[in-house]
């Protein structure tokens, strides 16, 4: 148990009472040496749980250094953590400009291992830090929003660091993205709004792991549930599942709740709002504000203040929409996040294989179990894809490439 005081020692020590897993690792971590002398920096949703992830890793003998956006930070354990020695590069009180300064300092300590959550970190480093890329050792990856863009540029051969797919561990997707992502911001809808779902007619857009499982959470919370998925084999399994599945546009009229789970940009476009009833719910579930049309809805200039975290618009149809938390991921902006348990699974499949990295790397880092990756052409040799034999030595094996499909937004 890690002992620590503060403001948020309590909800912190309360974290790691339920994370063996990220326990064992650490201690196994700490007994092989092999973070010893290493910078990490953490760049994920900033609460008790990640807390326990940095204070994991400097127990094992890294330095650790934690950024977050002023929106996913809480800021007593942020305080927490500057109290432990730990360099924080976060206030829930930054604006956007104020939001990229702390990056860019966080970037500026100079990391060999980078832990980053929706790839904004990684992304900023190749468009402003090049030099930095080519010293660090690699990165992980923990979102599905996150992975998309990474492989897009690794297929165009932009990628210029290895970086582990944390996202494709079954030890992740299976149960943080299908039953703590769902379980968290369907609860988070219902803590925010004091309302029920029993009766409502709630829309899932997407019908991937996290889709499947708040689509099965509202279900069981007495909802009519509809789904829009573009992938014809997903949208079978929704259907075989006992959904209507239907396009959002379709959809919208009826839909009192709609919960975004596709971590792809404009999901929800200004025609779905201007269609949904009086008083609909617009919600992301697991992804952010980029599914949803915030622009639209900032420059109707309605937007008015309801509750803790929840907004109303008038659109241009007349009617009254509300928005959770801005647009952001609603479990993470305002909620706990995922239950501890599953992020205990989520955090210690951070640990980098030791077979990622290319020939520049250190070496002895242990093995994890069933986590794919993508690369760059570097560790490869050429910016071709690689053949998809499973034999492949090529750190890229595994990792699945963007099909045409992925792509695409429903409709």
């Amino acid at each position: 148990m890690i002992d620590i005081t503060g403001a948020a020692a309590e909800r912190i020590a309360w974290a790691a009472r339920s994370m063996p897993v990220l326990e064992r690792v650490a201690k196994r971590l700490a007994e092989q040496g092999s973070l010893a002398g290493l910078r990490v920096g953490v760049s994920l949703v900033l609460e008790p749980k990640t807390a326990n992830l940095a204070l994991a890793l400097r127990d094992a003998g890294a330095e650790v250094v934690v950024a977050c956006n002023a929106s996913s930070t809480d800021q007593q354990v942020a305080e927490a953590l500057r109290g432990l020695g730990l360099r924080v590069f976060a206030d829930s009180s930054a604006d956007e400009a104020e939001d990229l300064r702390l990056a860019r300092e966080f970037l500026e300590t100079g990391l060999d291992i980078l832990i980053d959550d929706g790839a904004s970190v990684t992304r900023l480093a190749h468009r402003e830090y090049p030099e930095l890329v080519a010293k660090m050792i690699g990165a992980t990856e923990e979102t599905t929003s996150g992975v998309r863009p990474l492989r897009v540029m690794h297929d165009d051969g932009a990628l210029k660091l290895p970086v582990i797919a944390v996202n494709d561990a079954a030890s992740k997707y299976l149960f943080d993205n299908l039953y703590g992502t769902s379980q968290s911001c369907v609860m988070a809808f219902l803590d925010l709004t004091n309302l029920q779902l029993a009766g409502r007619t709630v829309a899932v857009v997407g019908y991937g792991w996290v889709g499947t499982g708040v689509a099965r959470d509202a279900a069981a919370m007495g909802a009519r549930v509809v789904v829009s998925e573009v992938d014809p084999v997903k949208a079978l399994r929704a259907l075989h599942d006992g959904y209507e599945v239907t396009g959002l546009g379709q959809a919208a009229p009826r839909a009192e709740v709609v919960f975004a789970c596709t971590g792809l940009a404009g999901v929800v476009t200004e025609s779905h709002v201007e269609a949904l009833p009086e008083g609909a719910f617009l919600c992301t579930a697991g992804g952010g504000a980029f599914e949803m049309p915030m622009d639209y809805l900032h420059g109707l200039g309605t937007r008015r203040g309801v509750r803790a975290a929840v907004d109303a618009y008038t659109t241009r149809s007349g009617r009254t929409v509300h928005v959770l938390s801005d647009g952001d991921c609603v479990n993470c902006a305002d909620a706990e996040g995922n239950p501890i348990e599953v992020m205990d699974l989520s955090l210690s499949s951070k640990r980098s294989p030791s077979n990622a990295w290319p020939p520049r790397a250190r070496t002895g880092l242990p093995e994890s179990t069933n986590c794919p990756q993508t690369s760059t052409a570097r560790s490869r040799g050429s910016a071709s894809r690689p053949p998809a034999a499973a034999s492949n030595p090529s750190p890229m094996h595994s990792a699945k490439p963007f099909a045409p499909g992925n792509r695409k937004v429903s409709t």
